[in-house]
């Protein structure tokens, strides 16, 4: 009886490399949310030598034999047959909704750890402070904080999951700068139109395009309030909705069932040309997930603006860059005179996703004294 148990020991453990010596990669880039282990490189010199061992490691754990059928049967089994989710990087929802469950996403859901005094203090130091800069060199400056999926759609929660505190730390933030006359609170608008048509992916982190235009629109009103020269949004009635099923989004990914699970993705198909052209990096869509993009319209003598973004403003491009003939859209949350200096913005807009508010710390010193 042990031998067979041996040998299918051994034919489990072995078939893996089998299968890579045999010419096939086990990794399947599209269907995680991350990028896959490369195979390390060596060039002769001894930093390359330390180094590749490791690097086969981790290049090894991520492309040996059947790893992504491997990936995909363990997700459809605890998804599909246990009803729970493969990872504790995602909350399995109601009504087909999934949730993130990282980075502080769930405390922030749950509102149990509100903002400190100090916190607060610092918070404002550091917005009033570039607000007052931007001011003395005629510069506008827009504030907002993107609202996950969890504050749109709480119901649509675990059931055993709910909020503990009354108050949410974009709470607490708004609360703190209203005075300031920069702030745009996006939500009773999301809310509005909420009970109207689904505004949030059911398998991604982010809002749709039906939710970014909302979004939008509140976040150039706001800013035609400081730049008057700044083109009216685009309205619902400059749209035609469409509907497609598409592969679904990053939280299907961070299952490992990219490749088994569909959405209906609720978009907007523009009813006239968008002038806006993506001219860094070369060649890259609107939509892409990189450092820096800078949008221009040709010939255009709109204002130009700096946008400082985090992941949520990638649906928000193709709207916002409409009205400047030069946008120059920044992946970071803290905020930078230098570019600033630089590019001689018209406008600066600043959005920070809401569950950020527990890992990112704001830097007042880094703005200079106006």
């Amino acid at each position: 009886m042990r031998l067979p148990l041996v040998l299918l020991f051994l034919v489990m453990i072995a078939t893996p490399l089998a299968v890579n010596l045999a010419g096939k990669d086990g990794g399947d880039p599209g269907a995680e949310n991350r990028e896959l282990a490369v195979f390390p490189r060596f060039d002769g010199t001894a930093a390359s030598l330390a180094a590749y061992v490791p690097g086969f490691g981790e290049w090894f754990d991520d492309h040996f034999g059947m790893r992504s059928t491997l990936v995909r049967w363990y997700g459809e089994t605890r998804l599909f047959l246990m009803g729970v989710s493969p990872t504790t990087a995602v909350h399995k929802g109601r009504n087909g909704f999934f949730f993130y469950a990282d980075d502080n996403a769930t405390e922030d859901f749950a509102s149990a750890d509100p903002l400190t005094p100090e916190a607060i203090d610092n918070w404002r130091s550091a917005i009033s402070k570039a607000h007052r800069w931007l001011r003395s060199k005629q510069i506008g400056y827009v504030f907002t904080l993107a609202p996950d999926k969890h504050a749109i759609y709480p119901e649509e929660m675990p059931p055993t999951m709910a909020p503990v505190g009354a108050m949410s730390r974009t709470d607490q933030l708004y609360g703190s700068l209203n005075d300031l006359g920069i702030v745009v609170d996006v939500r009773p608008a999301l809310l509005a139109a909420k009970a109207r048509e689904r505004i949030y992916f059911k398998t991604d982190t982010h809002w749709n395009d039906r939710g970014a235009q909302v979004a939008y629109e509140a976040i150039i009103t706001a800013a035609r309030a400081q730049v008057p020269s700044i083109p009216p949004p685009w309205t619902r009635d400059d749209f035609e909705p469409t509907t497609a099923m598409v592969e679904a989004g990053d939280l299907a990914g961070m299952m490992g069932l990219r490749r088994v699970m569909k959405e209906e993705d609720l978009s907007l198909a523009p009813k006239r040309a968008r002038l806006a052209r993506v001219v860094d990096p070369p060649g890259e869509e609107k939509l892409a997930e990189v450092g820096r993009l800078v949008t221009e319209i040709p010939g255009s003598t709109l204002p130009r603006a700096v946008i400082f973004r985090d992941s949520f403003t990638s649906r928000l491009v193709p709207f916002l860059s409409e009205h400047f003939s030069r946008a120059v859209y920044l992946w970071q949350n803290d905020f930078d005179a230098q570019v600033i200096e630089q590019e001689h913005p018209d406008i600066v807009i600043q959005e920070i996703v809401g569950r950020h508010l527990y890992g990112f710390i704001p830097s007042p010193e880094l703005v200079p004294n106006p």
